[in-house]
């Protein structure tokens, strides 16, 4: 019985190789879970990611000529569509002194604010979702990059022989960090993609996905919404500049999803302080110490079972007699 056994072992491990080392399939698993943010790291890694960003994107040769070429092949078929309304926004917004100054500080302000009141949200509240989220952010933010210097874009109000307002020179306000005295810290011909658009659909879609409350879930589509009218509104952006940040803010999901194996939000809201995630929603070292627990309990109870079985052949009435008395 004892040989039995030992060739049952066997063929049991043979059968059920360990998750953790085979094909290196599970070890792969578990470096691509998310994890529980660490502070630490995030806020290290927010800032620098801003800062590789701020320095790329201002670097990209500012190719004014190329750049009012664009713009006008951008007017030009944005006409030749029908579609082209913003100059026709932009002078009635600027009519109303109250309602463009706020799109001018809105346009400066909420598109960090809004940002990074997300990501706290997520890193407090959603921790397991975080780092699925986090990764869109970052790969549409670098592909932007990759925008700004193949189509240098002049924005509307810096276009020639168009009668577009720049808001935020003749409103003396600091909407835009490409006008006024701050004109010189960054690249005025880097319009394409918007993130803009870009960042603030990834927090309404955000928002959306995960607030319980209607309310909010509400305020996340208005966001995106509103800061499509604001950004043409201030002549800072074509409306087809929007639809370059949004196809930046798909290619972000797409890594999202091929690094995790699935859509952020369909992630566990919730992880341990250091365990990984498996993509079934059940911590990997919890999963997998219950499959090792399970082979285990099998193994254990091989020899009974075999035992009983051999009683049995042996004396096939005892059963039934047994039961009878």
């Amino acid at each position: 019985m004892g040989e039995t056994t030992v060739k049952s072992l066997e063929r049991r491990t043979a059968a059920t190789p360990s998750p953790i080392v085979a094909d290196g399939r599970f070890a792969r698993l578990r470096a691509r879970a998310p994890r529980r943010p660490r502070i630490w790291f995030e806020i290290l890694l927010i800032a620098v990611s801003y800062w590789t960003y701020s320095l790329i994107r201002n670097a990209v040769p500012e190719q004014k000529a190329q750049a009012l070429r664009n713009a006008d092949w951008i007017w030009q078929a944005e006409q030749s569509l029908g579609l082209a309304f913003e100059q026709t926004v932009n002078h009635a917004v600027n009519s109303v002194t109250w309602l463009i100054v706020s799109m001018n500080y809105y346009y400066a302000t909420l598109h960090f604010v809004v940002t990074i009141g997300v990501l706290v949200w997520l890193y407090r509240w959603q921790p397991g979702r975080y780092a699925g989220f986090r990764t869109v952010l970052f790969a549409t933010t670098g592909v932007a990059l990759v925008g700004y210097y193949l189509y240098p874009l002049a924005p509307p109000r810096l276009m020639n022989g168009q009668s577009f307002i720049d808001t935020v020179l003749v409103h003396h306000t600091w909407g835009s960090m490409a006008s006024g005295n701050l004109k010189h810290m960054s690249n005025q011909y880097a319009a394409m993609p918007s993130m803009h658009i870009g960042w603030s659909l990834w927090c309404g879609l955000t928002i959306f996905a995960l607030a319980k409350a209607p309310w909010a879930r509400i305020l996340g589509l208005l966001y995106p919404t509103v800061t499509l009218v604001v950004i043409v509104a201030t002549a800072n952006h074509f409306w087809l500049d929007a639809v370059g940040g949004m196809i930046c803010l798909a290619f972000g999901f797409t890594v999202s999803y091929v690094w995790y194996g699935s859509l952020p939000q369909r992630l566990p809201r919730l992880v341990g302080p250091s365990e990984p995630v498996a993509r079934g929603g059940v911590p990997a070292a919890d999963a997998t110490d219950r499959d090792l627990d399970a082979t285990h309990r099998d193994l254990d109870a091989e020899p009974a079972r075999q035992g009983a079985a051999a009683s049995s052949a042996q004396d096939p009435d005892q059963a039934p007699v047994s039961s009878g008395r």
